[in-house]
């Protein structure tokens, strides 16, 4: 049964895994900064006042966490442990060796970062290089993608092509054949491919700027 402290609890820890504050995550999110204040959690005459399911969908769209996730701090109050992920570069990833046909790293020998919020074990960290995925990413940033956790339309993707090239965009249109890719940076064009060119795609769900 859904209690009115857990689920406020919940807001508050998913904000705190992203390195947000509750009003941070909401303007983040596109809300108002006060709408998860806590002040904002219980009415002048005492009554529980809920966070409503359109503002629960839009800070998971934010930090692009999902429901799993979200459920988990209901459910138990606390952050999942944190564990390393593999850190690779923009340059390593687009090599042969690093992954497996699924989109999985293989292999050791690299870097690695604590990461306290996925339930993917095979979630890894991509550090950003270069100029064009400006101004979302910038050089030097890191993301970390989920080969597992599944891609819709508007996600923030990574994609590597059969051919090597490593992009992070994001997810414009999938179809059965086509999948269609919009750029961060205005001064990059969108991209275009047919699924066949497409070695793998992952969600991005975490970034550290």
């Amino acid at each position: 049964m859904l209690n009115h402290g857990d689920v406020w609890r919940a807001v508050d820890k998913l904000a705190a895994a992203y390195g947000l504050s509750a009003s941070g995550l909401a303007r983040k999110a596109g809300l108002d900064p006060t709408t998860f204040n806590k002040s904002k959690r219980v009415t002048s005459e005492g009554k529980l006042r809920w966070p409503s399911t359109e503002s629960i969908s839009k800070i998971l769209k934010a930090t692009n966490a999902n429901l799993q996730e979200f459920i988990s701090y209901v459910e138990n109050g606390t952050n999942p442990a944190p564990r390393n992920v593999p850190l690779i570069g923009f340059a390593q990833a687009g090599k042969q060796g690093y992954f497996d046909d699924a989109g999985y790293p293989t292999g050791g020998g690299w870097d690695e970062i604590s990461f306290p919020g996925s339930t993917d074990p095979h979630a890894f960290a991509l550090e950003i290089a270069g100029d064009s995925m400006e101004p979302v990413f910038r050089d030097g940033d890191i993301v970390v993608v989920s080969p597992e956790g599944g891609v819709r339309r508007g996600d923030r993707v990574v994609v590597k092509t059969r051919d090597g090239e490593v992009m992070a965009k994001v997810l414009k249109r999938q179809s059965a054949q086509r999948i269609e890719l919009s750029s961060f940076n205005p001064a990059h064009e969108d991209r275009e491919f047919p699924l066949s060119d497409i070695e793998w795609i992952a969600r991005i769900i975490w970034a550290a700027q």
